[in-house]
């Protein structure tokens, strides 16, 4: 079973991954749907620890 801190990472190395492969968010300067709800999990993730820090896009 995954620590809530194991799953933080995992949903911000998902993201980031998706803005180095993802066409669209690099071509574009608004992020993908894709990308928009890989940040909603992230941020997600990162609330559930109660850690503050930096948002994604």
């Amino acid at each position: 079973m995954h620590s809530p801190e194991d799953a933080l990472h995992q949903a911000r190395a998902a993201y980031e991954d998706h803005l180095r492969t993802c066409r669209q968010c690099a071509v574009d300067t608004v992020p993908c749907a894709a990308a928009k709800h890989l940040a909603r999990v992230y941020n997600n993730a990162r609330r559930g620890l109660g850690r503050p820090s930096s948002a994604m896009r």
